[in-house]
């Protein structure tokens, strides 16, 4: 399982980065927002790389977006294979998501908690948070179902609906892929 979610969930990734971007540029093209060094600053630091004011070098801004979007994709590919897929799982990797992005910007000293942004700011960037989680979360549900049902998803057809007194899969069950 952990074979295949590694590789599914680096295209996974990819794809919402991609999607992400996408997203972003149509917004800046409406709301005049300029582009963010945020994701380049924050390589920049964690690497050692020789800051400048104002932009930064676009690729570092590339290699921190498309890079963070891969690493991220695996854990939602993870999710994925355990049975955690649809609307759901991808509104609570939205949440991991948002999560490693203040971790990052915030031990850096680039970023500053998102309760002292401007709400528009704020708005925006969970918009394209959600975004990145629901596109990457769709390519690793589709990728996932090729490899049949989770764990989980076994699990709960065990007694369909809502139910608190159904217990564990047996171990082989849990562990068949």
């Amino acid at each position: 399982m952990l074979k295949r979610a590694v590789w599914q969930g680096l295209v996974a990734g990819l794809a919402g980065a991609a999607v992400m971007t996408a997203a972003e540029k149509i917004e800046q093209r409406v709301t005049d927002r300029p582009d963010s060094y945020v994701p380049a600053r924050v390589l920049a630091r964690l690497t050692g790389l020789p800051e400048t004011s104002g932009q930064q070098p676009r690729w570092q801004n590339l290699a921190m977006h498309y890079g963070q979007g891969a690493l991220l994709g695996v854990l939602r590919s993870v999710m994925a294979q355990a049975g955690l897929r649809g609307a759901w799982a991808s509104t609570m990797f939205t949440a991991v998501r948002l999560t490693n992005d203040q971790i990052l910007e915030n031990a850096t000293g680039v970023g500053a908690p998102p309760l002292t942004w401007p709400r528009p700011e704020l708005a925006i960037d969970v918009l394209h948070k959600s975004i990145y989680a629901f596109a990457t979360g769709a390519v690793a549900d589709v990728l996932a179902a090729r490899d049949g049902v989770g764990p989980g998803q076994r699990h709960a057809a065990l007694r369909p609906g809502r139910h608190a007194d159904v217990g564990p899969l047996p171990r082989a069950a849990a562990r068949r892929a």
